[in-house]
């Protein structure tokens, strides 16, 4: 089939405005399939390649490939092989370029589809054979020859937070930004290309915090030391308004140790714990009450070492402040930090002096920073505010079933424990808080 601007291919599933979405998810390149409840349907796009005389058996088997349709043209890079077989006890999938050089790539999960191990080039032509064996031996060939589309003058850059090899706290998301803002009716398509791996295997799901940004998160803190890789194939993926992804992703991070900071106010304490065992407790002063600390579950986005707190332009000559600040950790956008406060030692564990930010001492802000990640879970309880979901990397400020919501797609739950998990604009950052 021609595919417009508007349209992508997806196994014959009709979308609203009359796009075509590609339904993928990548596991193993070979998969036995079930037997059929039906025979046949030969429509002529298959054919047995066994040879011998007229009188021997078509093969049990047959298959037929839907999309992308023969002599297509005009086909978008990220095109996965749509099929359909009957009778087959085995199905395998070969992609060949111009030059008969394979395509490394992957069957999808329901055997229906496979999917290229990234974008295909630009203006080339391929030719797909899926070969269906039944249960007598016989293999049926299904071929289809294509092109693909050229390269596109509007393309959307995707970018990772995270870098190669990073490591990071236990409550790190896996954070994904985009240039252009995705249309909703392409959030699927573009979730179904995003995969998250992790070692040992942990459930999770993405969330789309706005158009232009996408998270994941595991359904409790990432486990700690494990691995985790994902990848996000965009490239020449259609992404509404005549737009394609530019190419695609994959990271690979670390997860540390499970670094917990619990603050309660009650007792004016924080709680450390490391991978599960109570190493410190450290005396803290949160916001007074005119500037309360936030109540929730934020993670540490950035580390600094030594900075300058300066409201006087956001609060004007009469309230604001210029202060220099050491060992200082953000948590919100909203400028709440952990950091060392010299000022406030004889009051710490007893009151709440600061403009909203968690108070320590130097010894214990420089004890805190030298053991902490990006990504470091912190826990706030009994303040006067709640803290506001967005304000920061709230994710973990939200229930699972809330997080959930926030997918493209419907949830599904792993089949089985064991199982790895898969589908895998700057923000502002205002003035600190003391």
């Amino acid at each position: 089939m021609r595919a417009g601007q508007d349209e992508l291919i997806r196994g014959g599933t009709a979308r609203r405005g009359g796009r075509r979405a590609l339904a993928a998810v990548v596991l193993a390149a070979t998969m036995a399939l079930a037997s059929a409840c039906t025979g046949g349907g030969d429509d002529g796009s298959s054919s047995w390649q066994g040879g011998g005389d007229g009188g021997e058996k078509a093969p049990k088997a047959a298959a037929t490939i839907s999309e992308p349709a023969a002599d297509a043209k005009d086909v978008p890079a990220s095109t996965a092989v749509t099929f359909t077989t009957t009778e087959a006890q085995e199905t395998s999938v070969e992609v060949k370029d111009s030059t008969g050089k394979a395509v490394e790539g992957e069957m999808a999960a329901d055997g229906k589809s496979w999917l290229p191990a990234g974008a295909l080039d630009y203006g080339q032509t391929y030719t797909a054979t899926v070969t269906a064996t039944g249960d007598d031996g016989k293999a049926a060939t299904a071929t289809s020859t294509f092109t693909t589309m050229a390269k596109p003058s509007k393309q959307i850059r995707v970018s990772s937070f995270l870098g190669d090899n990073q490591v990071v706290g236990v409550g790190m998301p896996l954070i994904v930004k985009f240039g252009r803002a995705i249309p909703e009716d392409y959030r699927d398509d573009m979730q179904r290309r995003m995969t998250v791996t992790a070692k040992p295997a942990q459930e999770g799901i993405w969330h789309w915090v706005s158009p232009t940004e996408v998270r994941y998160r595991p359904k409790t803190f990432w486990k700690a030391n494990s691995t985790v890789s994902y990848k996000v194939q965009a490239g020449g993926l259609p992404l509404g308004d005549g737009w394609y992804g530019r190419s695609d992703l994959s990271v690979d991070v670390k997860i540390g140790p499970a670094f917990v900071m619990t603050v309660d106010n009650k007792t004016k304490r924080m709680t450390v714990t490391k991978d599960g065992k109570a190493v410190k407790t450290i005396l803290v002063s949160l916001g007074k009450k005119s500037t309360p600390s936030s109540s929730g579950t934020m993670v540490v986005i950035e580390k600094l070492r030594h900075t300058v707190f300066d409201t006087m332009e956001e609060l004007g000559p009469e309230e604001g402040y210029r202060t220099e600040i050491d060992y200082a950790q953000r948590l919100t956008w909203g400028g709440e930090f952990i950091h060392a406060a010299p000022w406030s030692e004889g009051v710490q564990g007893r009151s709440n002096v600061s403009h909203g930010c968690v108070n320590v001492s130097m010894k214990d802000g420089n004890w805190l920073f030298a053991n902490t990640r990006i990504g470091d879970p912190i826990t706030v309880k009994g303040t006067e505010r709640k803290l506001q979901n967005g304000n920061g990397w709230t994710d973990w400020n939200m229930s699972w079933d809330e997080y959930v919501k926030g997918s493209a797609l419907p949830y599904e739950p792993p089949a089985a424990p064991g199982d790895d998990t898969s589908p895998s604009a700057e923000t502002p950052s205002p003035q600190p808080t003391a």
